[in-house]
């Protein structure tokens, strides 16, 4: 059942980026000639109406197929207002950007039902103190609880780990209840040197404790909530872009790269793990958008590219321009994509756990 609804979460995000795309061009009056998951020979598949919906056999993607949509499409001069290539820049473009667009919504939408509903937080109790720890040595026990830090009430765990985290060598305050007594104590963070989610060593602040494991829920209401949504939304885009400019610059070993394999394998274990950690994996639907806005030929950002060019150029460029940039295009990702399915496989055999 894990396995299944990692299937329906990865054909959902298909389905919702060729929505963008297909909404956007029936609304901009353009003839949409197939809508289909997957890529390759047809499944099954119906027509209704101009349009055929198909399912296909290789689950890695879909497409929303318009009409003169490429550029060696020839065209009956009865059906070149409904082609996609004879409509302005602006409405290609929101057809285009429609897809990415509606990944990105579609993460706003699902971390909002999340905030509404509630996530759960670990408290701020000590679970263990390590030995000859700052911690220890001020005396620090197990079943504390930290009220306050340097004056500031703490409520949940990261409140406490976010201060000392930034005040390596510092000396800190905290207030302790121990039962039903309250104690203040001055601690000073040892500094110890780990690395980042993109594996850059920083120094961070440390005391020597961990946490009890016991939760609490957060819930928040409508608007905190929207807000909240919007504020996630950003902070993961923000980090996709930068673990991708990282990962150019060679910061991020290339064997990070996941396929596939990598993604199902992914999505299972958050199903496994429960209904909201699975649905908050959903979020993948950013990295989704952002990938599709990458400035390679066939996806959403090259074809963006294009129409950049042909509004500075104000004319578009040659189809046979078009078509040798698609088939780079095509050469690049199926290299890429090979190269992913390469790592899914050495981890499986090596038995290398995912990240």
């Amino acid at each position: 059942m894990t396995f299944l609804s990692a299937v329906l979460l990865i054909g959902f995000l298909i389905f919702i980026h060729e929505l963008g795309h297909f909404i956007f061009a029936k609304l901009s009056g353009v003839k949409v000639l197939k809508f289909s998951l997957g890529f390759g020979p047809k499944v099954i598949g119906k027509k209704i109406g101009e349009t055929e919906y198909l399912l296909s056999a290789i689950p890695l993607g879909g497409y929303v197929k318009m009409l003169g949509e490429e550029p060696d499409d020839q065209l009956d001069e009865s059906e070149r207002k409904r082609s996609y290539k004879n409509q302005p820049i602006f409405k290609r473009a929101s057809i285009v950007f429609a897809g990415p667009c509606f990944n990105f919504l579609t993460a706003v939408v699902i971390f909002f039902f999340v905030f509404l509903i509630g996530i759960p937080v670990l408290m701020p109790i000590i679970g263990e103190v390590l030995d000859n720890s700052p911690a220890s040595k001020a005396m620090i026990q197990k079943g504390d609880r930290i009220i306050e830090i340097n004056g500031k009430p703490v409520e949940k765990w990261t409140d406490m780990t976010e201060v000392i985290h930034g005040s390596a060598n510092k000396p800190i305050s905290l207030k302790i209840q121990r039962d039903s007594t309250f104690t203040i104590i001055s601690i000073t963070p040892e500094s110890k040197k780990t690395k980042d989610i993109f594996g850059e060593e920083k120094e961070i602040g440390l005391i020597g404790v961990k946490p009890s494991g016991e939760i609490f829920t957060v819930s928040e209401d409508v608007f905190t909530s929207a807000k909240n949504a919007i504020l996630r939304t950003l902070e993961i885009t923000s980090l996709t872009v930068i673990g991708i400019i990282k990962l150019i610059q060679r910061i991020i070993p290339a064997d990070t790269i996941g396929g596939p394999i990598m993604i199902f394998s992914l999505a299972e274990r958050q199903a496994e793990a429960g209904a909201l950690s699975f649905f908050t994996f959903a979020a993948i639907s950013i990295n989704l958008a952002i990938l599709n806005l990458l400035p390679i030929p066939v996806l959403d950002g090259g074809h963006l590219l294009f129409m950049a060019i042909e509004a500075v150029r104000g004319k578009p460029l040659s189809d046979k321009t078009i078509l040798i940039a698609h088939k780079i295009g095509w050469v690049f990702l199926l290299s890429l994509m090979a190269f992913a399915i390469y790592n899914d496989i050495f981890r499986l055999i090596s038995g290398t756990p995912l990240p």
